[in-house]
């Protein structure tokens, strides 16, 4: 069991780690030839040039200011500096609202940690529970000021009572008024926002078959009896799944052309050869440029062929469409409202924005959705709950005793005390972490194949099952393959009217493993993640191999995005740990301090430099936050509760289930006063912004803008040059039917044209309204 002086080794060995890796980034970042790397942001916003080359040639590689290196952490204060609206405005509302659960875990916990240690550890250090009356159970100085020094039926656990309540309604007090500021903040970025092809789009899915029509006639048709005043155009769905495969196949080999011509025009005495088998590893040799120049010229042949069967076989027409309108306020009724008398056809959501598209899941049938949604929700509870099993084992080896067990020759080694410091300050962490390297990957598979629609709302879902499974394996599963099972030969040799009482002991004294995970996760990460090793080395291999032109050099520039599927999950493992243990081992807060403290920095640095995030969903994330850490308070007094009645303080757990209920109810008036403005867009403010655009533009043709906005990404590239020749949207536009009967189609289909053997007299010319 770490001691008080291993813990404190530990946190002075991470800080010390921290502490170089930030030395390390302040000087890579000084150097021009990393300038790249380190402030990709500003040139892909063409706001930043590569430093001047002029003078000596080290120059172009080494930053020869040597007063620059005497402020190497003024990066801090320029982190800093950028106020919240000017990064709304640099960065988006996603990344801002991003970093201000950072900025909640600071203002929640401060002010905890303060009258924590103020009241409790006083309270906690005063007893001589743990050297008295449990010697047979395995404890540490650090245990002295936990809840576990206290003794039995003591009128001192009123105080941790009284703690609870101040640390619930400080805690509810802040995310209201958070959640207000976000949803305030949402409403006015929406309102404020420039015009994009999102606002007045929504994707239709299950479009029922019609035998004489096509998908998108069918759509049109539809959507001109039921919105007649406010449709504009429709974008039908396509598997092109195949054909953007073959695209990227071709991209991968062009570059692989390009890397041996450049190799040959540096050295012309030969041609470059590879093996065509596994890897290049293997098979017979050919000459490289040869070979691609052969294999390119056969997929652009397939993508060519691929092309023209996805845009004439019926069959490669999904029964979806992104379907447009003339205004935000027509968007939102036909987004917000059911379509048709039955409830599984013509299904509306609000299109995601084009980049957000998540182009290979559309094909998937929405029939199929729920199933592919229920195997992935047996095969994660399965994920789950034999995960646990290995990292039981790893924590059991991530030990003394375990390390003892496996290797007895390195026991010299091990009893040496600053070895032993290490290893139980940071190992057991440090092999959690590793255990979990390649999870989100894994869970991003499992939404991908779900079905949904979006690049954020898969990072949503991926992030909801990390939370699940960071909650069950590395909380529950850390507390009950720690604490329980390095505590089974004492409860073997107690009796059973003991146990309780052994458990309410045990289960805090796990506050020490989360203590050096905290340190390796939270502040080696935190240090890990601004000094981006891997991003800078990829950069200079490609930068050194693969680039030719300025073009290729942008190219090569990758800074990344936030990765909500996999950051906002592991901040909200810290406020559980904070919110859990603030009231029964407060020794653990200053390190959640720290960890928020030091990522608030780092990340708003990235954010403003580095990252470029995707796609905007305005906050969308939200709600999901919120809910998180109200399932840690809730987690908390549960196990407060638990913990006072091993304690024989049962009398005490009714005022804890009252906390348990008004926290309830707080989470369902925030989930009815705010969560609406997350899900729904307001008809008010869509009139608003619609009226102000005509006011600005009243001549604003929005058909050019919107009618290829959701064409797939590989039809566009090819296309980009064409040139199309809209009609005003002004001009009366007849719209033949092939049906049979046309009295619930008043007006023709437009794509059918003028030349359809089914054109009658009795058409009905599209209204001639506005665009708005």
């Amino acid at each position: 069991m770490a001691t008080l002086g291993d813990i404190g080794v530990a946190a002075a060995f991470n800080l010390l780690s921290a502490f170089v890796f930030f030395i390390a980034f302040a000087v890579l970042r000084l150097q021009p030839f990393n300038d790249r790397v380190y402030f990709p942001k500003w040139y892909l916003k063409g706001l930043r040039t590569s430093p001047a080359s002029s003078g000596a040639f080290v120059r172009k590689f080494v930053n020869l200011d040597f007063r620059s290196y005497l402020k190497f952490l003024n990066w801090m204060p320029e982190a800093l500096k950028m106020p919240e609206l000017e990064l709304i405005d640099h960065a988006g509302l996603d990344s801002a609202v991003y970093l201000r659960i950072y900025l909640i875990g600071l203002k929640i916990f401060v002010p905890i940690t303060i009258v924590a240690w103020a009241i409790l550890v006083p309270v906690n250090y005063t007893n001589k529970t743990l050297e008295l009356q449990l010697k047979n159970v395995t404890s540490s100085n650090i245990d002295k000021l936990s809840i576990s020094n206290i003794p039995l039926e003591s009128d001192r656990f009123w105080t941790h009572i009284v703690m609870a309540y101040a640390f619930t309604f400080w805690t509810c007090f802040v995310l209201l008024k958070e959640y207000e500021m976000v949803a305030s903040m949402r409403l006015h970025f929406l309102a404020s926002e420039k015009r994009r092809p999102d606002q007045f789009t929504v994707l239709v899915r299950n479009v029922p078959p019609d035998p004489d029509e096509s998908v998108s006639e069918t759509v049109e048709h539809f959507f001109l009896v039921n919105h007649p005043d406010t449709y504009l155009t429709n974008q039908v769905v396509c598997n092109a799944n195949k054909l953007a495969k073959l695209v990227k196949q071709r991209k991968k080999k062009q570059n692989w052309l390009d890397y041996y011509q450049l190799k040959y025009s540096r050295n012309n005495a030969q041609r470059p050869i590879m093996k065509t088998g596994f890897l290049g590893l293997c098979g017979q040799k050919v000459d490289a440029i040869e070979h691609h120049e052969a294999e390119i010229k056969k997929l652009s042949k397939e993508i060519a062929e691929e092309r023209e069967r996805v845009n004439k076989d019926p069959k490669a027409i999904m029964p979806a469409a992104f379907v447009s309108f003339k205004s935000r306020w027509g968007a939102a009724v036909c987004a917000q409202t059911q379509q048709s008398r039955d409830p599984t056809s013509w299904l509306t959501e609000w299109a995601p924005e084009p980049c957000d598209v998540y182009w290979p899941n559309l094909p998937i049938p929405y029939v199929s959705l729920a199933i592919r949604r229920l195997i992935m929700a047996v095969a994660f509870f399965f994920l789950t709950f034999f995960f646990i099993i290995p990292i039981a084992s790893v924590q059991a080896l991530a030990s003394i005793e375990g390390l003892e067990k496996v290797a007895p020759f390195l026991k010299p080694i091990i009893d040496m005390k600053f070895i032993k410091s290490v290893i139980q300050g940071i190992l057991p962490g440090l092999a959690l972490k590793l255990f979990l390297i390649f999870l989100p990957t894994i869970l991003m598979i499992m939404a991908k194949f779900e079905g949904f629609t979006s690049k954020s709302s898969l990072e949503r879902r991926a992030a909801t099952r990390y939370y699940l499974f960071n909650l069950v394996n590395v909380f529950l599963g850390s507390i009950v393959a720690g604490s329980a099972l390095e505590q089974l030969n004492t409860f073997i040799k107690q009796s059973a009217n003991e146990i309780p009482r052994t458990i309410g002991v045990a289960v805090p004294l796990r506050a020490t493993f989360f203590i050096t995970y905290i340190m390796v996760d939270g502040w080696a990460g935190i240090a890990g993640e601004i000094l981006m090793l891997k991003p800078l080395i990829i950069y200079h291999l490609k930068n050194f191999f693969l680039v030719k032109t300025e073009k290729d050099r942008e190219e090569a520039m990758d800074p990344g995005s936030l990765g909500f599927n996999t950051g906002e999950p592991q901040i909200q493992l810290y406020f559980l740990l904070g919110l859990v243990y603030a009231a029964v081992t407060p020794a653990l807060l200053p390190f959640i301090v720290i960890f928020f403290g030091l990522a608030y920095v780092v990340f708003r640095h990235q954010i403003i430099n580095v990252y470029n995030q995707e796609y905007e969903s305005a906050a969308a994330f939200w709600p999901d936050v919120h809910g998180r850490i109200i399932i840690a308070l809730l987690i908390s007094q549960v196990a407060l509760i638990g913990l006072l009645t091993s304690k024989k303080a049962a009398q005490s757990t009714p005022f804890l289930i009252a906390l348990v209920v008004l926290t309830i109810w707080f989470y369902t008036f925030c989930k009815a006063r705010y969560e609406p403005a997350f899900v729904r867009y307001p008809l008010q403010e869509a009139m608003m912004k619609d009226t102000l655009e005509r006011a600005r533009e009243p001549n604003l043709n929005l058909k050019p803008y919107l009618q290829n906005a959701y064409i797939h990404p590989v039809f566009k590239e090819e296309d980009e040059e064409d040139e199309f020749d809209f009609k005003s949207e002004n001009e009366s536009v007849l719209v033949p039917t092939k049906r049979q009967s046309r009295r619930s189609t008043p007006a023709p289909s437009r794509i059918s044209g003028a030349s359809s053997p089914s054109l009658l007299p009795e058409v009905v010319p599209e209204h001639p309204e506005r665009a708005s």
